[in-house]
């Protein structure tokens, strides 16, 4: 059976044509293009994330910003609340992480017009300005990032639930906190353990995320 000499291959990435003798050395135009393809090679393979997903980096903006830090908790917190409460309902309504991703753009923007670009202690290591400039991708993703994180309802809280409506048993404020924390942590725990065979191969991909990478562009 001849193997299908179809390639899904990233349009960022250049195809460079092989030579029938792999042993001669590579010419100065082959060294040029591999040279270019090492910045590339975490590019995705599949076509739909290497179309989503960009390789590039800007490590001069702002990320850990005082809007950041604001928007993102008030995210965290507001769909926290709002998912968990609505969970007892008989048709549970839910509000996506993509709902504060949307919102976030017009707040940010309004924050980074309105607030001071005032720094405080200037030249000394405490410095710092409330809006060091316009409202940039990287804290998007990062409210974003809380947003997810809180847009789930805790499955513990379903246990303690549970417990005290069927079986009639009490159970403390500060047992069912423990519960939950512990549970959340071993979660999280679990998800940094797999990060690296899971998320960080350019291989690997998660469609569902794509919807929400595009809107970052």
């Amino acid at each position: 059976m001849e193997e299908s000499s179809d390639e899904i291959r990233s349009p960022l990435i250049p195809k460079v044509e092989k030579n029938g003798d792999d042993d001669s050395p590579p010419s100065t135009s082959q060294s040029e293009i591999k040279e270019e393809l090492e910045p590339e090679e975490e590019n995705s393979p599949i076509e739909q994330v290497a179309l989503t997903v960009p390789t590039t980096d800007d490590p001069s903006l702002p990320v850990l910003t005082f809007r950041m830090w604001v928007l993102g908790t008030l995210s965290c917190v507001l769909l926290s609340f709002l998912n968990q409460f609505f969970w007892y309902r008989t048709e549970p309504l839910t509000i996506t992480a993509i709902s504060a991703q949307i919102a976030v753009v017009p707040l940010g923007q309004l924050m980074a017009a309105k607030i001071t670009d005032r720094v405080f202690f200037k030249g000394t290591s405490w410095e710092f300005t409330l809006n060091p400039g316009p409202f940039n991708v990287k804290e998007h993703v990062l409210i974003t990032i809380f947003a997810n994180s809180g847009a789930g309802t805790v499955y513990a809280v379903h246990v303690i639930t549970a417990v005290k409506v069927l079986y009639k048993k009490h159970i403390t404020f500060f047992v069912s906190l423990i519960v939950v924390i512990t549970t959340q942590v071993l979660g999280f725990g679990w998800a940094g353990i797999f990060r690296r065979y899971l998320v960080e191969p350019a291989a690997m991909w998660w469609p569902a995320n794509l919807v929400q990478v595009s809107l970052f562009r």
